[in-house]
């Protein structure tokens, strides 16, 4: 499958100082900017960087920025899932990962979030995709936001809403361990009826068990 990439780009004038949210970017121009201290929710900020250029220089990989002049303030990523996760097992071409969605407190507020998200689907190659996304709770900032599991839940399926996300069932025991955790998924326009069923069997692969 060739994975077609088309930049695009939204300027936002945010009360704490204008931003740009653009890409998909290369991975060149991901590593010629600066990396914000407070992205940490997944890894140190050096090593996340690092991880977002290698992501940037996979084949189906994206990675979008928010930036604020020269500096990466916020960021999501798409892959393909895991090798070690369920969402691998079909190798299905055509099924890709939203693995992580951060922006740092500053640029919370605002709908950041959710143009980042709008920003990545503005890509018509989009619509060849199955997009996914697993939410588990250990990994919100309950501390810093100063919400519960379930204000923060509606939070990140709002954001997950504005990019055309939809809340799934599945049977996943990882999802299934907190009634909080989720899976989220967008069908592109142009995915067929086999692909979705080759997803709906990843979603339920423990249902003959019983």
């Amino acid at each position: 499958m060739e994975h077609i990439k088309t930049y695009n780009a939204m300027e936002i004038k945010h009360k704490n100082g204008d931003i740009v949210i653009e890409g998909p970017i290369t991975a060149d121009y991901l590593a010629s900017l600066d990396f914000h201290e407070d992205l940490i929710a997944f890894r140190p900020p050096a090593q996340q960087h690092k991880a977002l250029i290698e992501i940037a220089g996979l084949p189906e990989g994206r990675i979008l920025i928010v930036r604020d002049s020269n500096e990466i303030v916020g960021y999501v990523t798409y892959l393909y899932p895991d090798p070690l996760e369920r969402w691998s097992q079909g190798n299905i071409e055509k099924l890709i990962e939203l693995g992580a969605i951060e922006v740092i407190p500053k640029f919370r507020a605002g709908g950041v979030g959710k143009s980042l998200l709008r920003v990545s689907m503005m890509d018509d190659a989009m619509e060849d995709y199955i997009i996914l996304t697993t939410e588990y709770y250990w990994h919100w900032d309950l501390k810093g936001t100063k919400l519960n599991v379930w204000e923060y839940r509606k939070v990140m399926e709002k954001m997950m809403n504005a990019g055309g996300l939809e809340y799934y069932a599945t049977d996943d025991p990882e999802i299934s361990s907190h009634p909080a955790n989720c899976l989220m998924a967008r069908i592109g326009k142009r995915i067929n009826q086999e692909t979705i069923q080759q997803f709906d069997n990843l979603r339920f692969m423990n249902r003959f068990m019983y």
